[in-house]
């Protein structure tokens, strides 16, 4: 799998890099959309999502290092080598959260609000992101028979991208793009009901994806270890705890579209 899309000879611009910029503009598309209806100043949200992006790819990029930090104390330059791959989706997620939370207390927006609009748009970068980690070669899962991945009806050239070194594997990239997929679908459904109560959207986003995350990191080879446990497994059941303790307090809150900032 080649994964520069263009060589300039001066520069090369990587598949991995396209796919992280074609995720997140997506997603503030998606969001965007949901401003509208909301009448949201369109400033305060613009400037929210600066801070949600940068912080959310530092803190992406830190989680990542710091559970391979040996590696990159030993390679420090390889830490601003983004487009290798390397950014955790978890550090990302607790990131932008950090980012929306304190400049929603800042400029008096509401921060479950503002969090339920965002959640499809993330996920729907999530679904754009994955396939960067297919391009690069990495985030599968062990190894399986090309009969495995032909009973699966998957296109041939994820079959044969999944051809490395000799072996098939399991394309995990593409299990958590797909399930992804459809949570943003639901997602987009349901916040068009207009009795959902605000943080509704929020919680159902951490609970879906923390259990597709728990099962596809089961497949995978190469997760972030604390011990004997996979960090990403332990995050995804506190981040399902959160979502679903989230979704019981907010019952009895506002409803979604009941609270519109201007």
């Amino acid at each position: 799998m080649n994964r520069v899309a263009l060589d300039l000879g001066f520069i090369k611009i990587y598949w991995y890099s396209i796919t992280m910029f074609l995720g997140v503009f997506l997603g503030i598309v998606v969001a965007y959309i949901e401003i509208k209806k909301h009448k949201i100043n369109l400033t305060k949200f613009e400037n929210m999502a600066f801070w949600a992006i940068i912080f959310g790819f530092l803190g992406a990029r830190i989680y990542y290092v710091l559970f391979n930090l040996d590696y990159y104390l030993t390679y420090p330059i390889e830490i601003i080598k983004v487009w290798n791959g390397g950014l955790a989706i978890h550090g990302g997620i607790i990131g932008a959260a950090l980012a929306i939370f304190f400049y929603c207390r800042k400029n008096g927006l509401s921060i479950l609000l503002m969090l339920d609009i965002c959640a499809p748009g993330l996920m729907i970068g999530q679904v754009i992101g994955r396939w960067g980690n297919f391009f690069n070669s990495e985030a599968h899962g062990g190894v399986v028979s090309r009969e495995f991945l032909e009973k699966l009806h998957l296109p041939n050239f994820i079959i044969e991208g999944m051809y490395i070194n000799g072996n098939y594997y399991h394309p995990t990239f593409f299990y958590e793009a797909f399930f992804n997929l459809i949570g943003f679908i639901i997602l987009i459904i349901l916040r068009r009901n207009k009795k959902i109560k605000i943080g509704t959207i929020t919680g159902i986003y951490l609970m879906w994806y923390s259990i597709i995350r728990f099962w596809v990191e089961s497949l995978r080879t190469d997760s972030l270890m604390l011990g004997n446990l996979k960090m990403a497994q332990v995050i995804s059941i506190i981040l399902f705890v959160s979502g679903l303790i989230l979704i019981i307090v907010n019952r009895k809150r506002e409803k979604y579209n009941s609270e519109v900032e201007k």
